[in-house]
């Protein structure tokens, strides 16, 4: 059956997409009205999965998932055994290795391991013995198996449930839209389809790696950026796509994090995400034949609510607290007054947190990140570039050299005209492309130099972040109902870090 399929062809081809959405339980008949789906029959399962490992998580530290899966009910239950081994999974687009194979109970079966890679995981067995239960996921699955005019077959398979580990659990609300035949563009062509009327968010997160987290007690973590092991003999355009994959990863996995998280870590970390992204762009660019990434109106509108949402949570959690007792010094009405001014940023901050979930449940907003997803997936495809392209190690060592070189010589000259309108902004801006460039590149550049580079740009981000800071925690309050005296405090504060 499908175990023969798997071993003659093992890769797992398949896009990840969450659903920001307010009702998951009416999602399946949402989907099933789609004119993509409309006429397809859908079946539906309930699965429930057993993850293992040791007590040490040592197919974790692999990126290795073993599991079992119960097919049907309690009472007459079918079993399969997984094996999932590591691939490219950087983007909500995932390339990995499956081997699926029938066994008789609910136990792990060593001998059906014998045909994978297994043996090299564990050759002597000692791991096997050692496996126990880590997490299980419980969830309904709808799917539907889209037959394309082209020759293509991609399954499109709605998971609903929860995540449980021990006493903790996480929901489950997710669509996977699998490539049994064809070309990896039919699934984009088929996501599109949906997204045209369903919010979707591209999403790189694995069950296995949700649950490793969840029996962790990492719930809705901010995700912070990865530095990538960049080999030298890398052709550009993969670089290109490695590091760029993992920018808009980091971005769009806070967004999917945001859904359900409160933390300012979050929002920071999603705009974080954000501008390695853009700033990685703008290094690339002269040599990306693919041209600019595509966004699209819609996630420049929610770009526009995360950057309030974090300007509120910097002057609430971390610019105006310190200032609290210059202005109160013991003066009562002044302290309700502060107190007043908290309590409004406090409600200013929730309504515009909820603005922002709003925004990601807006198709056009999951239309444009699923168009970015497709032009990074594509993006070391051969194609002729806009310049010529470096030859490996050495050359491309140099690249990257003379761009970083550049882009600090831009630094330089923009300290040297802080006297013009709106340059200390470019000063910043400048500062934080050349930190997060050097921090993604650093293995291909020369040492001693860009450390330096990078020492003196992320002083100068913190000392400009910090004026900037107070500017607009003042800006912020202005437009509250609050006492006038407040902020005329405010202002000055802001004109005397300005000057």
């Amino acid at each position: 059956m499908k175990a023969a399929a798997r071993a003659a062809s093992p890769e797992e081809i398949e896009l990840k997409l969450a659903l920001p959405t307010s009702d998951p339980s009416g999602l399946a008949k949402r989907l099933s009205r789609t004119p993509l789906l409309a006429r397809r029959k859908a079946t539906q399962l309930h699965l429930h999965n057993i993850y293992y490992d040791t007590p040490q998580l040592l197919l974790r530290q692999q990126r290795v998932a073993l599991r079992l899966r119960r097919l049907g009910d309690a009472a007459k239950p079918k079993w399969l055994q997984t094996l999932k081994t590591a691939g490219r999974n950087d983007s909500a687009l995932s390339r990995r290795g499956e081997w699926e194979m029938p066994v008789r109970t609910a136990a792990l079966s060593l001998k059906q391991l014998a045909d994978t890679p297994w043996s090299a995981i564990d050759p002597d067995g000692t791991l096997f013995a050692a496996l126990a239960p880590v997490f299980e996921t419980n969830f309904q699955r709808t799917s539907w198996l889209l037959r394309r005019r082209d020759g293509s077959v991609v399954e499109v398979a709605l998971d609903l449930g929860q995540i449980v580990s021990g006493d903790r659990c996480s929901p489950l609300c997710e669509l996977e839209l699998e490539l049994k035949v064809g070309p990896v563009t039919a699934l984009f062509e088929v996501a599109r389809q949906i997204a045209q009327t369903i919010a979707v968010l591209p999403f790189n997160v694995s069950k296995a790696e949700r649950g490793y987290a969840l029996a962790l007690g990492e719930v809705d973590p901010a995700l912070r950026a990865r530095v990538l092991p960049l080999a030298s003999d890398l052709a550009l355009p993969e670089l290109a796509q490695r590091v760029l994959g993992e920018m808009f990863s980091h971005f769009t996995g806070n967004l999917n994090t945001l859904l359900s998280s409160d933390h300012p870590e979050v929002v920071h970390q999603a705009r974080v995400g954000w501008r390695r992204f853009r700033s990685a762009m703008r290094l690339f660019q002269p040599l990306l034949a693919a041209g600019a990434a595509p966004y699209g109106q819609a996630l420049q509108a929610l770009l526009t609510c995360l950057g309030t949402l974090r300007d509120i949570d910097v002057a609430r959690g971390e610019t105006l607290p310190p200032l609290a007792d210059a202005y109160i010094g013991g003066d009562a009405r002044r302290a309700q007054c502060w107190q007043a001014m908290t309590l409004a940023l406090t409600q200013a901050c929730e309504l515009q947190r909820k603005t922002v979930r709003y925004a990601l449940q807006e198709p056009a907003v999951g239309a444009g990140l699923l168009a970015t997803t497709q032009w990074l997936a594509d993006l070391a495809a051969p194609s002729d570039a806009v310049e010529a392209q470096p030859e490996p190690a050495t050359s491309l060592r140099r690249w990257l050299k003379q761009r970083i070189a550049h882009l600090h010589q831009q630094l330089e000259q923009a300290r040297q005209q802080v006297d013009q309108p709106g340059q200390l902004h470019r000063v910043r801006i400048l500062a934080k492309r050349l930190r997060y460039d050097i921090e993604a590149l650093r293995h291909l550049l020369p040492r001693k130099r860009t450390e330096r580079w990078y020492r003196q740009a992320s002083e100068l981000q913190t000392d400009l972040g910090t004026t900037r800071d107070v500017m607009q925690a003042a800006a912020l309050v202005a437009e509250l109902d609050v006492d006038r005296g407040l902020i005329e405090f405010l202002r000055g504060l802001a004109v005397g870090q300005k000057s």
